[in-house]
């Protein structure tokens, strides 16, 4: 769309209440936002608007400058499309309730169309956050662009392990692009724009509220093949995110927890209700019928550098195991199993999750074959 008619769609953007309804009614009636910006309390009101929205419309539109906005746009490199665009999310525009206007920071890409939702708690335990980062590293590499909402605990570690490996991702607001929320994700905000997209229904300047997030959701879910829940309470915001995925006819995954885990009260309620059980991000792809495009692992060896390297790998599997727990196993001084561990690590044979507890640093259907000179 060109400059001269965008700056009217994002005009409109900037008044409260003109969603996806009333911007349809003002179009179909003016033909274009040009004109209905330009029009004047009697003709809004022809239009089918109700009295409110049309004071709401002629009490804002004198202080807004919009190519003062476009500009702002520009300074924070920061592009828009309308739902007429072709760069448009296609997908996106099959939920009843999809935003007029996305503003975007980064490129959306054609092969983004394969995305999946990944959410959960902000207070992910050590479980959630290995399930996490495995499955969304695996689905990344099988060229699944990971979309979450840059909160805090599996949103963040979801959208880490797709950069890590090289993957896309795409990370949805609950506020304008200008402001990260939460402010520690700042870096993180920065490689997503790198390497997928900051995305948002809400223009420049809108703060982070309680209410935007629920409501952004809606765009998660849109944009997705469908939504993998791990780790969430029973009313927590990835509910809400599986619920209008269900709304939309979009899949649901989640990942089964302990029955005495308040974290997983959420995950093992949608199984029951009947969402696709994952241990592996191939479920995921069966599901959807994305097998073919499964990254093809490769059998990988590992050959220990020392009898200790042999010895301690023997102690570690996929759950974490305690240094303590690996000392008494392995009958060797903590020294001696500290100082290998971390040498292991920087190897990338072993991962540290939690406290001194160690997983081997595999990738889901990798098998470790260890031989010893």
């Amino acid at each position: 769309m060109e400059n001269e008619e965008l700056k009217y769609w994002i005009g409109f953007s900037l008044i409260p209440g003109i969603g996806r309804v009333r911007l349809t009614q003002i179009e179909n009636y003016f033909g274009s936002l040009e004109n209905a910006w330009k029009a004047g309390p009697g003709d809004l009101r022809r239009s089918g608007l109700d009295s409110s929205t049309v004071r709401t419309i002629t009490s804002r539109r004198p202080g807004l400058c919009l190519e003062a906005e476009m500009e702002k746009l520009e300074s924070y490199g920061v592009g828009a499309v309308t739902w007429h665009d072709e760069d448009y999310p296609a997908r996106l525009k099959e939920i009843y309730d999809c935003p007029p206007v996305l503003y975007m920071r980064g490129t959306l890409l054609p092969e983004d169309e394969r995305c999946l939702a990944v959410v959960g708690t902000r207070r992910a335990t050590v479980y959630g956050r290995q399930i996490a980062e495995e499955i969304a590293a695996d689905l990344a590499r099988s060229k699944i662009t990971i979309v979450s909402g840059l909160a805090r605990g599996i949103d963040s570690v979801a959208h880490q392990a797709a950069l890590e490996v090289g993957g896309r991702s795409i990370a949805v607001f609950g506020c304008g692009l200008d402001t990260i929320y939460p402010a520690e994700n700042a870096n993180l905000a920065r490689r997503i724009s790198e390497q997928g997209v900051l995305m948002s229904e809400y223009p420049l300047g809108t703060k982070p509220r309680a209410d935007r997030f629920p409501r952004r959701n809606r765009i998660m879910s849109g944009l997705s093949l469908g939504v993998l829940v791990i780790e969430a309470g029973k009313t927590s915001g990835a509910m809400i995110t599986a619920n209008l995925a269900l709304e939309q006819n979009r899949e649901v995954f989640a990942v089964p927890g302990s029955i005495l885990s308040p974290a997983s009260t959420g995950t093992n309620r949608l199984i029951q209700d009947g969402a696709k059980l994952v241990s592996s991000y191939t479920d995921i792809l069966e599901e959807l019928n994305l097998t073919e495009a499964a990254y093809q692992m490769e059998m990988k060896e590992v050959v220990p550098a020392s009898e200790t390297e042999a010895l301690l790998l023997k102690q570690l599997g996929a759950e974490p195991v305690h240094i303590d727990e690996v000392c008494r196993n392995s009958g060797l001084p903590v020294s001696q199993v500290s100082s290998t561990l971390v040498m292991m690590e920087l190897k990338g044979m072993v991962k540290q999750m939690g406290t001194m507890s160690f997983v081997l640093a595999r990738e889901a259907g990798v098998e470790y074959r260890v031989r010893v000179e």
